[in-house]
């Protein structure tokens, strides 16, 4: 299943929301320029959340929770952390306002960087990628706009089917999914390259503190 567009009118420009993608491009293709493997590597060990590291503590050793998120591993790991943040972030910065969903974002950022460093304290894997963040956003979108329908592409092979699902019922399966993927990882350290738990503390984060940045509530 993936999500094209949601069906929840927007009433301001998201103007945070273009910044972020634009952000993020820019820091993919800066990476990319750097040529060789060891020293896209390097870059990523001075600007990725390496959880041993932020641990150890030190000068500076908090500071890749927040530019770790801006930064990508793959065209198709940015292409879908920007599609999600594309579709329900327009919808979250319009109920906080430009600022506030700024301050959300990276905060709820921040917090799944650190479920990611709790849960693997011993990784040496540099964290990169915004989901953690935009996983807050949908933590937040789902209490706010529970009832909006996700325009989805779902896949019954051989066919392909395009269905309004209700936000309840898309970002429950996903958390759900997320939460299943994150335990088997606990249970098979250093085989997953994906941080679910980031995933599931950005999510959790964004539920909670969502009351307190959000200005009003659309259902």
């Amino acid at each position: 299943m993936i999500p094209l567009r949601d069906t929840a009118r927007s009433h301001s420009t998201p103007l945070v929301v273009y910044g972020l993608i634009a952000a993020s491009i820019g820091a993919y293709l800066y990476v990319e320029r750097l040529g060789s493997p060891a020293a896209v590597a390097a870059f990523y060990e001075v600007y990725g959340a390496t959880p041993q590291a932020v641990l150890a503590g030190g000068p500076g050793a908090w500071s890749p929770l927040l530019t770790s998120m801006f930064l990508h591993g793959s065209w198709m790991h940015l292409g879908g952390n920007m599609l999600y943040l594309w579709i329900f972030g327009d919808n979250v910065e319009d109920a906080m306002g430009h600022l506030g969903f700024l301050l959300f974002y990276v905060l709820t950022g921040i917090l799944a960087g650190l479920a990611h460093v709790l849960t693997h304290p011993s990784s040496r894997v540099p964290l990169v990628g915004a989901s953690g963040a935009i996983a807050g956003v949908l933590g937040a979108y789902l209490i706010l706009y529970p009832r909006a329908g996700i325009v989805s592409l779902i896949f019954f092979f051989p066919f392909v089917r395009l269905v309004v699902l209700p936000a309840a019922l898309v970002l429950s399966l996903w958390l759900v999914l997320q939460v299943i993927q994150g335990l088997a990882a606990l249970g098979a350290p250093g085989i997953t390259t994906v941080a679910w738990w980031a995933h599931i503390g950005g999510f959790a984060a964004g539920a909670v503190l969502v009351g307190a940045f959000a200005r009003r509530r659309r259902r």
